[in-house]
């Protein structure tokens, strides 16, 4: 038999007045009523958005609709982040310089060996240097280089009078604790062969002959590396790195005392200036009130005494004048010497700032980076370097800006509108007027460089110089002022 079909449409006489919704029988009125209150809170929807969208912009220009989407509130991920209309004009970032003289995978640790002695040189006994000097020293063939031989010398001798593992080591080979400039290889060759790195140990050879200068300036560089690490983890450092941090901490707060004892000081004098110029300034008006009710109140005919208080009132105003006249003497007196304190209290105030940031300076505990740009490319900025280095994500790409012109040109291509170009931005504003001074400091001591290369180069027709009188061989003329100093 044929199956039957049960007929699911409404019969006619009963379509206008019901339907299907969801499953359910409803009434067309109601269906209706459902259907305009859905439209309407769409619509609503659509509106707020847009309303939303409209503050935001009103609001700074901090967010962006995408095709009718949800505003962008920024700083979001520097990738993420797409050109708008509303973009200031960046400048186009500087190329950075790499004419270094060792490979560029190797800056990194150039910059960790010379920033660690030069943080570091009192507790090592070690007279500092600048980057310069040491780039070239490493990179010159002598092999009794004083730079680099007193650089071993400190770092070895740290490691004995530590009395850790190289202490035990040197004991089992019978040596004496005392490295001097003539043994200097052997105890370094004692380290290599203690920390057992391939790379390292195969240039024992070499250096057992006495041709440590033949090395490349990589492996060198290696090799100074392996000593700081192990340096860095000696108690003797970890201890000097806890009293950094005491002393920083205690210097912090002295800051933020003398910052509110000045701004108390401030008030003090800004208060004392209120009160004498508000009591100079009512004398003359009290006065005044004294001396005109006087005449005012005797009124007749007589030209005589109308004369008679014409002269009084004359010689009353007069008086004012002049007190009032000294008055304003008194308040532009008092004004100048309250001008002069505030002077000297913001002087001094920069003056004791600018000390504390020195003494904690010279307390480093570690040097950190400025921040990263948008591809991932960390800024660097050493205190005792004239120069922001610039290092790839891998580490195995580096160069540098040095000159005030390169920065301005960094910081205007920053996007805040990123997260990491936001804080880098940030950071080098912050410390905008120290790097633009040391910039300008290299500039200047370059320029006076160059013009005494020039003049060397003129006189050597004439008379020869001495190799050491060439201030790109400044280097080979270091001397350890602080070997003294060794326990």
């Amino acid at each position: 038999s044929s199956d039957l079909l049960i007929p699911t449409d409404p019969p006619e006489e009963l379509k206008s007045r019901i339907s299907f919704l969801n499953g359910c029988v409803v009434n067309n009125k109601k269906r209706k009523r459902i259907e305009e209150s859905q439209e309407g809170n769409g619509a609503k929807h659509k509106r707020d958005k847009l309303e939303k969208g409209k503050c935001d912009d009103n609001l700074g220009g901090h967010n962006d609709l995408q095709n009718g989407d949800e505003p962008i509130k920024y700083p979001i991920d520097d990738q993420l982040v797409q050109p708008c209309a509303d973009d200031p004009v960046f400048t186009n970032r500087p190329c950075p310089l790499r004419d270094f003289s060792i490979p560029l995978d190797s800056v990194g640790d150039l910059l960790m060996v010379w920033d660690f002695c030069s943080s570091f040189g009192r507790l090592l006994c070690l007279w500092p240097f600048s980057l310069e000097d040491f780039e070239k020293a490493i990179c010159h063939k002598d092999s009794n280089l004083a730079l680099v031989v007193e650089m071993h010398a400190a770092l070895l001798r740290f490691l004995i009078k530590e009395q850790g593992e190289y202490f035990l080591v040197l004991q089992k080979k019978k040596r004496k604790p005392k490295v001097t400039l003539i043994t200097w290889t052997e105890y370094l060759c004692d380290f290599i062969e203690m920390i057992g790195i391939s790379d390292l140990t195969n240039q024992i050879p070499t250096i057992k002959r006495g041709h440590y200068g033949l090395l490349d300036p990589s492996i060198k560089l290696k090799i100074l590396k392996e000593l700081v690490d192990r340096v860095l983890a000696t108690d003797l450092v970890r201890e000097k790195l806890d009293e950094y941090l005491e002393q920083r901490q205690a210097l912090a707060a002295s800051k933020r005392e003398e910052a509110v004892e000045e701004g108390k000081k401030k008030r003090e004098a800004k208060e004392h200036l209120k009160v004498v110029s508000e009591a100079n300034g009512m004398l003359p008006e009290h006065n005044s009130d004294i001396i005109e009710d006087g005449p005012g109140v005797i009124r007749n005919n007589d030209h005589s005494m109308e004369n008679g208080n014409c002269i009084e009132k004359m010689s009353a105003d007069q008086s004012q004048s002049l007190r009032s006249s000294e008055n304003d003497d008194q308040n532009s007196e008092v004004q100048e010497k309250t001008k002069k304190l505030l002077e000297e209290l913001e002087r001094s105030k920069e003056e004791r700032k600018e000390f504390l940031e020195r003494e904690m300076e010279k307390r480093v505990i570690r040097s950190n980076p400025l921040g990263k740009d948008r591809d991932y490319n960390r800024y660097w900025f050493f205190q005792r370097d004239e120069r922001v280095f610039v290092e790839s994500p891998d580490s195995k790409q580096w160069g540098y800006y040095s000159s005030k012109e390169e920065l301005d040109a960094l910081i205007g291509s920053l996007n805040p509108k990123g997260e990491r170009e936001r804080a880098l931005k940030k950071q080098l504003e912050k410390f905008y007027a120290r790097i633009c001074k040391e910039l300008q400091k290299r500039s200047k001591e370059v320029a006076q460089r160059l013009a005494l290369e020039e003049g060397l180069v003129r006189r050597s027709s004439r008379v020869r110089a001495p190799p050491k009188d060439n201030p790109a061989l400044a280097f080979l003329k270091y001397s350890n002022r602080w070997k003294a100093l060794m326990c």
